[in-house]
């Protein structure tokens, strides 16, 4: 099978590119290869490799700047998957597309599921439902993945920002009136990967690592796993006020995941492990 992976250079495609030893063919490209952005690009480079699948891993990520910066979170988020759609359309390919748990308000009272009805808060959770709503109106035979809380060995991402304050400081605050699931970019790549393997699911369907938690839970454990002497205290969001509004509760529903793969799901914590020995590994 050929794998067209865009955004190559992020968290998921760095996770991707360490399975890409698996017997298929991949085509790895970021912003210099393929500007999602741009039709032309994208028909050139479906037409020259032949994808089978096509996995988009570009997005706008900055959260916060994105409140001032609506129209190039637009284009990427929204307006970009769109295109690919288009594309993969166009030559038979099935575009995999990744979306997020912002796309939800957050004042849910239980697991999200696939169903429920976006709502979304801030211009990244716009662009991030627009995106998805796009996909599916350009090629309904596309597949969309939410995840949630996403970090890895590769980028910049909370796991890694706790470990340095950590180190620097001797307290830490961290808001526990926000609680999802943390997700190990190396699960969500194989949970990918096996999803675009099986090459006929469509629609949407949720991964994160199971297990729920706040922020301030999660670095907890990140501090305590990497061995590091600091106090991490809880404060509220009202106390800890950012441009972009955060989802309170976004635990998202992985039993449509489970049912489709046939496969469990390894709990946050024992994922989060994994990760942190990996970073030491790299120090």
């Amino acid at each position: 099978m050929r794998i067209l992976v865009t955004g190559s250079n992020g968290q998921l495609g760095n996770e991707l590119k360490q399975l890409s030893t698996n017997g298929h063919e991949f085509l790895f490209t970021d912003f210099i290869e393929l500007d999602i952005t741009q039709q032309i690009m994208i028909d050139s480079v479906c037409k020259e490799f032949a994808p089978h699948q096509i996995i988009n891993c570009a997005a706008y990520t900055n959260v916060d700047r994105a409140e001032t910066d609506s129209d190039a979170a637009f284009a990427l988020n929204a307006d970009g998957p769109e295109l690919l759609a288009l594309g993969a359309k166009k030559c038979g390919a099935r575009l995999i597309h990744i979306s997020t748990d912002y796309v939800f308000n957050g004042k849910n009272y239980k697991p999200y599921t696939e169903s429920d009805i976006p709502e979304p808060a801030g211009v990244y959770a716009r662009s991030k439902a627009a995106g998805e709503e796009k996909v599916m109106q350009a090629n309904p035979q596309s597949l969309i993945i939410r995840t949630s809380w996403l970090y890895s060995a590769y980028g910049h991402n909370f796991v890694k920002t706790i470990r340095k304050a950590g180190a620097s400081h001797g307290q830490l605050k961290v808001v526990s009136d926000q609680i999802g699931s943390p997700t190990w970019g190396h699960d969500l790549a194989v949970a990918t990967l096996k999803l675009a393997e099986m090459g006929n699911e469509s629609g949407i369907v949720h991964f994160s690592n199971n297990g729920v938690c706040s922020w301030y839970d999660f670095a907890l454990a990140i501090v305590e796993f990497s061995g590091i002497h600091t106090h991490v205290y809880p404060t509220d969001t009202v106390g800890y006020p950012l441009p972009s509004p955060r989802p309170y509760y976004s635990v998202l529903n992985k039993n449509k995941y489970e049912s489709i793969t046939k496969s469990n799901i390894p709990h946050w914590r024992q994922s989060l492990k994994k990760c942190i020995k990996i970073l030491d590994e790299q120090s």
